[in-house]
Parts: C-alpha cells; sequence; structure tokens
C-alpha cells in the first residue's frame, strides 16, 4: 500500500501562530512572523526545529492576499514577488537547532509607491510517521514598502446585517482604493446607528487589516434590543474620506 501524502498548511503569520507541529516530535518555527522592508539592507528570520528529528526546509516565495472575511491566501509568486531576494534556498535544521534566513527587496526603479505584501513560505521535505507522510508549512507575511506620495482611501460599498442569536451582525463592505494597508479597529472606523436623528449607539469593527487594493468586511456587533429599521451613518478617520449611510433592519 502507497503512504498517503498529506500537507500540514499554516498561515502562521496571518494567524499569529508561531509555527506548525504534527505531533511525534516533528515541529517548525520562524521569527519574527511579519517582515516590513523599506530599504536595501536585509532582514533575518530566524527558523527553529523544535522536534526531535532533523528537518530539511525548502524555501520559496509566493503571492499573499486576504479573503473578504481577512483569511489569509496563498498566490502566485508574480507581480512584486519577484522583487524578494531569499537567501539561501535551503536550510537543514538539527533537532533542537535553528538556522537564519536572509530576506531583501530589490524593487525596479518605477516601482509604484506603498505597500505590496507577500509571502516567504518554509516548507519541509516529506516527513514519514508510520503510513501516513506529510510536509510542515510556515508562512511569514512580508511587506515590501516603497517610498514614495502615500495615498489612503478607503470607500465604504454596501451594508448588511445578518443574525446570530440575538446578536445582530453588522457587514460593511469597504474598498482600499490607497497604497497602504489600513488596520480597522480603534478610533479609525466606527458605524453611528441612529433613528429619528437620535444616536442609539457607536459600533466599532473587530479587529482586521486590509491590503492596498483589496476589498474586504469589517464586521460589527450589535447586542442592544432595538429592532426595526435604523440609519447607519459610517465614520472613517482621518476626516475627509467621503460619508456614507445606510437603511438597514436590525
Amino acid at each position: 500500500m502507497r503512504r498517503a501524502l498529506a500537507a500540514l498548511v499554516l498561515g502562521a503569520a496571518a494567524a499569529s501562530i508561531p509555527g506548525a507541529a504534527a505531533g511525534g516530535g516533528i515541529g517548525l518555527s520562524a521569527s519574527p512572523l511579519r517582515l516590513t522592508i523599506t530599504g536595501p539592507p536585509a532582514s533575518a528570520i530566524t527558523v527553529r526545529n523544535p522536534g526531535r528529528r532533523p528537518l530539511l526546509v525548502d524555501v520559496s516565495r509566493a503571492g499573499f492576499a486576504r479573503s473578504l472575511r481577512g483569511r489569509p491566501r496563498i498566490g502566485r509568486a508574480r507581480g512584486s514577488t519577484a522583487w524578494l531576494r531569499v537567501r539561501p534556498h535551503r536550510l537543514r535544521i538539527a533537532p533542537g537547532g535553528k538556522a537564519t534566513l536572509h530576506v531583501s527587496a530589490a524593487p525596479p526603479r518605477r516601482a509604484s509607491p506603498g505597500d505590496h505584501p507577500a509571502l516567504v513560505l518554509l516548507t519541509t521535505r516529506p516527513l514519514g510517521v508510520r503510513r501516513v507522510r506529510f510536509r510542515l508549512r510556515v508562512g511569514v507575511i512580508v511587506v515590501l514598502h516603497v517610498r514614495g506620495r502615500v495615498v489612503r482611501r478607503l470607500d465604504a460599498r454596501a451594508l448588511r446585517v445578518r443574525r446570530a442569536g440575538a446578536k445582530r451582525l453588522l457587514e460593511l463592505l469597504l474598498v482600499n482604493r490607497g497604497n497602504v494597508t489600513e488596520r480597522l479597529g480603534g478610533s479609525r472606523l466606527r458605524l453611528v446607528l441612529l433613528r429619528h436623528g437620535r444616536t442609539l449607539v457607536t459600533l466599532r469593527p473587530r479587529p482586521r487589516e486590509l491590503l492596498p487594493r483589496s476589498a474586504g468586511l469589517a464586521e460589527f456587533v450589535y447586542r442592544g434590543r432595538v429592532r426595526g429599521s435604523v440609519l447607519v451613518r459610517v465614520e472613517l478617520r482621518p476626516v475627509g474620506h467621503e460619508r456614507r449611510a445606510f437603511h438597514v433592519h436590525l
């Protein structure tokens, strides 16, 4: 019988998970899990093998994106991903040992200013545990920041309400038309619910990031008792963004 080949894939950087583990004394971790590169000097990633078996790790580049709900996605290595320079391309790590990976960027002269996200993927060669063979994979997010004019522009496109028991989830569709990553949370974005001109409540979104030139959903939780039609005003800071308002039914 052929041994099964399984892949354990973790978007470790995006999920704030320090590494991948498969039991049996096998594991792989990397630090830091997110890098921002703004110039020629190389940055270092420390890769550790906390397990009891030696690891052979292949290093590769990939595109990085997020779904509408913010889940990390691995994309094809194209566009700005080609600007990444990674050395070495293969690591041999003894049990309990570590290795250093050097990451730099060489954007072309006419590269557009702003953030260009990519991934450095660390993938082990197939490992065997009884009749199952698998790979461990850890992703490190690398943001290539090209200096120049920064454009910050978030557009609110639509708002819908989903019922979740006694709660109401308000999902705001946003488009980041700027050239830098926007972090939603704090005072950056809020929804103001009104009825007959009176403010009922102010809601803030669950924290997430929105990559440049992408769309995503910001989620707000309403636990109040008000039901029926309300006016929802979208407030974005800093002041200067176009204000939008939506009529919804709670």
